[in-house]
């Protein structure tokens, strides 16, 4: 296996993280659990320096993810970043059979098909999950005052995602669609679930490209604390699925003191070792602070423009000049 000729480098929310590395890249990246092509790179030892960051203007393109490369411009593709990797000789699959290569086409379709639509779904289209804990996680995560109108745009995104699957009128019938796809998304997890069997990964000891793709949508499902979690019961209900995320996350994502990434578990439901506030306790301050701040000058502006509270200068009635009269004048010269 080569190795790049520079250094990475990979942003994303949350904490910093800086590792050695041998490529000069830079990778844009927005999590929502595990993005695919970072979890790609830590099961082929593809080294990486990651940033994570909260604001997804400040990547090449304006947007996330983006990779920044020498030769090939910005990369945003996610699959693309992937084969760039494969490109510099980080294969995951370099030891797997034709047979094995057959059946990661194959579930890897599979899950496109059945998994995602009920992905999506859940976080975005479940009115419950997505006010109370997706869109509450990025306005959470995303800094002021960008956090007040992506989370909408995000879901926008991901609702055209859903419209691609299902169809330009899977809103006409909202319930019976969310059958459907709850069915459909039970069934790909007992697939995936009979499929892996007691192994640690799907073809053996050694992690693949089918294991990114699993993990990488499951790990999310599994940690969320959801108020519906119907869909999420389901996948608890398969012990081995379960086993394969969490091993892999003590395995490739050992979080200082034991954390789990913010994306996944609800603000203070796991503290660092130290006790020591994290960057991203710190932003929310600063957030809330100038939330707090803006508004306050804003309340204050609109009553002095519509005249609720006005300003007055009065003269002590003790320091009010005397008038001198031409009649005061002539008795004070009467007097001398």
């Amino acid at each position: 296996m080569s190795s790049f000729g520079g250094r990475q480098e990979v942003n994303d929310y949350g904490k910093k993280e800086t590792r050695s590395a041998v490529d000069r890249h830079e990778l844009y990246v927005q999590r929502f659990a595990f993005p695919p092509f970072q979890t790609y790179a830590r099961f082929t030892g593809a080294p990486l320096k990651v940033h994570k960051i909260t604001n997804p203007w400040r990547s090449p393109s304006g947007s996330l993810p983006a990779l920044k490369t020498q030769n090939e411009g910005v990369i945003s593709d996610t699959q693309q970043i992937i084969t760039h990797f494969r490109k510099q000789k980080f294969n995951a699959d370099y030891d797997l059979s034709a047979l094995q290569g057959a059946d990661t086409l194959a579930f890897v379709s599979l899950m496109h098909r059945k998994l995602l639509p009920m992905l999506i779904h859940t976080f975005w289209v479940d009115g419950k999950n997505y006010v109370e804990h997706t869109r509450k996680w990025y306005a959470e995560a995303i800094p002021f005052p960008l956090n007040f109108f992506l989370p909408g745009r995000m879901q926008k995104r991901q609702l055209e995602r859903l419209q691609t699957a299902c169809g330009e009128n899977w809103q006409d019938n909202e319930e019976e669609l969310e059958k459907q796809l709850y069915q459909e998304g039970c069934e790909c997890l007992t697939l995936l679930s009979q499929r892996l069997g007691r192994k640690k990964f799907f073809f053996g000891d050694s992690p693949a490209s089918l294991d990114v793709s699993v993990f990488s949508l499951l790990a999310g499902l599994l940690q969320a604390r959801l108020p519906s979690g119907k869909f999420q019961q389901h996948l608890r209900s398969l012990p081995n699925l379960c086993n394969f995320c969490t091993s892999i996350l003590s395995l490739y994502f050992p979080w200082d003191g034991g954390e789990f990434p913010a994306a996944l578990a609800k603000p203070n439901s796991f503290s660092a070792g130290d006790g020591s506030d994290t960057e991203e306790e710190t932003h929310k301050r600063r957030n809330q602070f100038l939330s707090v701040l803006v508004a306050l000058v804003a309340m204050v502006g609109y009553a002095f423009l519509t005249g609720i509270v006005s300003i007055q200068k009065q003269v002590p009635r003790h320091a009010e000049p005397h008038a001198i009269t031409l009649d005061d004048v002539e008795e004070e010269e009467e007097e001398e």
